[in-house]
């Protein structure tokens, strides 16, 4: 191989290792099907919006563990959480304490949204829950 060669082939290499860097670079994160944006407050307290992963807690645990158990209604919008019911383990805070799951100390966490993201369930509020049927 010659030397004219050999270097277009690391120019070919080292792009092709920057195009894979760059595929593996996370983005902003994003909400998937089945989350839940909350932003009742977020944007004014200077915040990014809540993104609840909904289905990931879902098939982990049966409804009535957060929609009896912890207090939350099971109707969109019908839930005043504040961060310092969270912190005196109300609501989110009953498991994410800590011990259980990551404390309110990390807020990064939960308030991953783009800020001005609107409260909704992602993939549509149709559901056929309580109200629906």
């Amino acid at each position: 191989m010659t030397g004219r060669c050999r270097r277009a082939g690391r120019r070919h290499l080292a792009a092709l290792v920057a195009a894979a860097a760059l595929a593996v670079v996370p983005g902003a994160p994003q909400a998937e099907y089945g989350d839940v944006v909350l932003n009742k407050r977020s944007d004014q307290e200077g915040m990014r919006p809540v993104i609840f992963p909904h289905w990931f807690h879902r098939i982990r645990f049966r409804c009535a563990v957060c929609h009896f158990e912890l207090g939350f209604k099971m109707r969109v919008g019908a839930n005043d959480v504040l961060m310092s019911d969270i912190i005196d383990g109300k609501f989110c805070g009953m498991c994410h304490n800590g011990s259980i799951a990551w404390g309110p100390d990390r807020c990064d966490l939960c308030h991953s949204g783009l800020p001005g993201q609107k409260s909704r369930i992602v993939g549509g509020h149709g559901t056929k829950g309580p109200g629906r049927w």
